[in-house]
């Protein structure tokens, strides 16, 4: 028994006297051979480094891409780190700055809680990828300073300003309301698609921990990269754009004012939107140039940050009159085969009552044919009917029916698009009108009858006007109109546009009755008051409008092509355009006719295109 407790006494000695001699050579090694972990025992911090995601293309409906991302980069600075004996003098050569420069940029208003000494900070922000390539090679030299990379927005087209959008950098209320999302120097999506969709578009940021010496210079990385999380790139975003209508549309705007947009009737989806003027987008692409150009467009007097698509609410005009034809069949005012006489005037009252004037056009008109010679007599009487069917004594009653299919019709309220300040238009109901006469012993139907020929207090946007095109060509039919067909992950995996853009909508006015309008709407282009909108293979129905105004009047036209199951419907707005038919009817035509066939083709028409491009409606001293 004692032998045998002396022996594993003996063997569990040696164990420790092992184990003991093991750790204490490899102190040793640790303390005068390997110098590893002394190392690491004098970095000061395990600094948390933000990745930034690449930021989501934009492409058109055949896959262009529009919106591409460039290489930019910034210079961060962490106060506490920077060396005091460091050469300014070399550093301010590289940057291109004075040294006045540098003590200003390094020194912050600490009390004002934006700024920590501890915390890096943005020090000189869009710098090029070439000054970038010059700077990394010496920054080694100047603790303190990294170099952070920034994607930035490029545009290989000069087109598309408004539609697409701008970025810039966030405010301080954005910050605060963002949940963490934004830091101070974060861009962010300011107008057009990139504000619509920027949650989807800007990606998630990443994080990355390194080790940092106490000179502020990186080590490695820590816990070999696995704690590090990656940056997520923002999905791409498939437009519903056709870029080379949109490129064409803009040719045929230019020296003008207004808006054309074009609309695919089947789905809803937009393929051409633009405002004129407009401006090329690399204009206010992040980079030095850009507070200057964006001033140079603020002050421009044609205001070309304005968005006439769907900001401008226009009288609509004549081509109102489609809508004013539309209640009245279902409402029974009129019938299809109904006319009344037009002498070339309509005189609402007495014989010796003023007169309003109408084209000179065949005396008895029916319905299709008060389209097809946009005959006032028509809709003034007609209109006065649908106010006053329920008595001359209670407008108001009529009244609000009316207003009821123009909100069906999506006049008076903003459509929904996918795209910010979308504006709603003026569907002017009793109540206003109750209030603007009130000292004027009230109204009734002939104090407003300028609203069946689509003047008045009535509004709309061009994209209403579009949207209207659309609901005639498809019979009541409609999707609300939207510029995204949908996204792209970066694995490639397609992501179906919203639901709400998916959905068919319908007007309560029976198919019937579209007929004879859709037939006066092509008469307008056959033989009516819109000719040169004529295309010979192709069946356009149009109405052509022109909007009274203080100077010149505005030229309007919408359309859809072909006649039976349309492709493109489009609406035409210039200001000061004159006659409907002078500019906005062969402005249409040639936008349907460049979409659906690819060129203009007769020798006639290539010179009608000519015409309407070197039309200049903005400085009248030139042609």
């Amino acid at each position: 028994m004692s032998d045998r407790f002396n022996n594993r006494y003996q063997s569990i000695l040696a164990v420790f006297l092992i184990g003991t001699l093991v750790l204490m050579g490899k102190a040793a090694h640790l303390q005068l051979i390997d110098d590893t972990y002394r190392v690491k025992g004098n970095n000061i911090a395990v600094d948390e480094i933000t990745t930034y995601p690449s930021r989501g293309f934009i492409t058109d409906r055949n896959g262009k891409i529009i919106v591409y991302n460039n290489a930019m980069y910034d210079l961060m600075v962490t106060y506490k780190q920077v060396d005091a004996e460091m050469d300014t003098a070399k550093f301010c050569q590289l940057l291109g700055i004075d040294k006045a420069a540098f003590i200003k940029k390094l020194n912050k208003n600490w009390r004002s809680g934006r700024f920590s000494k501890r915390k890096p900070f943005v020090f000189l922000d869009k710098i090029s990828a070439r000054r970038y390539t010059k700077i990394q090679e010496h920054l080694y030299e100047f603790p303190g300073f990294f170099t952070r990379l920034r994607n930035v927005r490029g545009y290989p087209f000069p087109n598309a300003a408004h539609v697409l959008g701008y970025l810039g950098e966030v405010n301080r209320k954005q910050i605060e309301t963002s949940d963490g999302v934004y830091s101070l120097g974060d861009y962010v999506g300011q107008s057009g698609l990139e504000y619509q969709y920027e949650r989807e578009l800007r990606g998630e940021k990443g994080v990355k921990f390194m080790l940092k010496d106490k000179f502020g210079r990186e080590v490695e990385a820590y816990d070999n990269g696995d704690s590090d999380i990656p940056a997520v790139s923002g999905k791409n975003l498939i437009t519903a754009l056709d870029i080379d209508l949109q490129i064409y549309c803009e040719e045929l705007m230019k020296n003008k004012r207004g808006s054309i947009v074009a609309i695919e009737p089947a789905t809803g989806e937009i393929l051409t939107m633009l405002s004129a003027p407009t401006y090329n987008p690399n204009l206010l692409a992040i980079g030095p140039d850009r507070g200057n150009n964006y001033k140079a467009l603020e002050r421009d007097s044609l205001e070309p940050f304005f968005d006439r698509s769907v900001m401008a609410k226009y009288p609509p005009g004549s081509i109102f009159k489609t809508i004013v034809g539309l209640v009245a069949l279902e409402e029974e005012i009129v019938t299809i085969d109904q006319k009344v006489t037009c002498k070339g005037y309509y005189q609402p009252g007495k014989a010796n009552s003023r007169k309003f004037g109408c084209h000179n056009h065949e005396w008895h008109v029916d319905i299709t044919k008060a389209i097809k010679h946009s005959c006032n007599s028509y809709f003034f009487r007609t209109f006065r009917d649908i106010v006053d069917q329920y008595g001359e004594s209670i407008p108001q009653k009529g009244l609000s029916v009316f207003n009821d299919y123009l909100s069906e019709f999506g006049i008076g309220k903003p459509l929904g698009i996918d795209y910010p300040r979308e504006k709603q238009g003026n569907n002017p109901r009793p109540k206003y009108y109750d209030k603007i006469y009130k000292n004027d012993g009230g109204w009734n139907s002939g104090k407003i009858m300028s609203v069946g020929i689509g003047q008045g207090e009535v509004e709309m946007t061009t994209l209403q006007m579009a949207n209207l095109a659309t609901i005639i060509g498809n019979k009541g039919r409609y999707i609300l109109p939207h510029l995204a067909k949908g996204f792209r992950e970066e694995d490639g995996t397609e992501i179906r546009k919203n639901p709400k853009y998916q959905k068919i909508q319908q007007v309560s006015v029976n198919q019937a009755h579209f007929q004879p309008i859709v037939n006066g709407m092509e008469q307008v282009v056959l033989a009516g008051t819109a000719k040169q909108a004529y295309i010979e293979d192709i069946p356009v129905c149009g109405k052509t409008g022109t909007s009274q105004n203080a100077g010149k009047d505005h030229s309007i036209f919408f359309a859809f092509a072909p006649k039976d199951d349309p492709k493109i419907a489009v609406a035409v707005y210039i200001e000061n355009g004159g006659f409907g038919g002078t500019y906005a009817a062969p402005i249409a035509s040639l936008v349907i006719e460049k979409y659906l066939k690819d060129s203009i083709r007769s020798k006639k028409r290539q010179y009608l295109e000519e015409r309407m491009m070197a039309a200049n409606l903005v400085d009248p001293t030139k042609p």
